[in-house]
């Protein structure tokens, strides 16, 4: 508490507090946007401590230099605060990342083998599973792959943004060859899939509205984000390991 304060005290004499009080709706709309797409445990009031101090972060940062409006600047920062905490909170369970490292695997293995997107039976078969329980394993693993591409790129040219020191598996790697790389996995994913990212970051539909928008149901819509965001994790992973050579 006495850090956060700092913090606030800090800001007021370099006076951007006209900008934090502005700005203070913008920390509660993205937290609630992303309350959307987690589990009950995660608290709206936690959400909004952590944005807070990235907004304040933000404030005292800023720079019109950097080349980006404050609302676009403070955005990263505050969403990048918040998946922090959330993360610190460890909510998603183990055997999850394990699964989803799964999935992404026989996804790659499939497209590899074949030449051409992996179907779901044909990953099911892959995994020795039925494709009921890869449907119910794709929804299980979605909440922990929502942040895999929220951390990936901190640029904001892409509809994904990565936070300072998250200990994801590509940090570092968010170079202009990393994200031209990304945007050209993205755009070779099956229509389908390519739509519902583009409908939930850049539109910022949450998945009921793009159940409407598709025509199905609100947890098919987060088995296909699911599964588009372990695409690309193995379609990256290749780039990945030659970044680490």
């Amino acid at each position: 508490m006495a850090k956060k304060l700092g913090l606030y005290q800090q800001a007021s004499a370099q006076g951007p507090s006209l900008l934090i009080e502005e700005h203070a709706p913008l920390v509660k709309k993205i937290a609630l946007h992303l309350m959307a797409r987690l589990p009950d445990s995660v608290q709206l009031d936690d959400l909004m401590q952590a944005g807070m101090i990235g907004l304040l972060e933000a404030a005292q940062r800023y720079s019109s230099t950097k080349g980006a409006t404050f609302e676009t600047y403070a955005g990263i920062r505050i969403r990048g605060a918040m998946v922090d905490e959330i993360r610190k909170g460890d909510w998603v369970p183990r055997s999850v990342h394990r699964n989803a490292r799964r999935i992404s695997q026989a996804i790659k293995a499939v497209e590899d083998r074949l030449g051409r997107e992996a179907q779901d039976s044909e990953v099911a078969d892959e995994l020795g599973i039925e494709l009921t329980e890869y449907h119910a394993s794709l929804s299980d693993a979605n909440g922990g792959r929502l942040f895999s591409l929220d951390e990936l790129n901190e640029s904001g040219e892409l509809p994904i943004e990565e936070s300072e020191g998250s200990g994801n598996p590509f940090d570092g790697m968010a170079s202009d060859a990393f994200r031209h790389s990304l945007a050209a996995a993205i755009e070779d994913l099956p229509e389908r899939e390519k739509l519902v990212l583009s409908l939930y970051y850049q539109e910022e539909l949450n998945l009921k509205e793009i159940g409407a928008v598709l025509g199905v149901s609100e947890s098919r819509v987060s088995q296909i984000h699911s599964q588009a965001a372990l695409r690309l994790r193995g379609r990256l992973s290749d780039w990945q390991e030659g970044a680490g050579e």
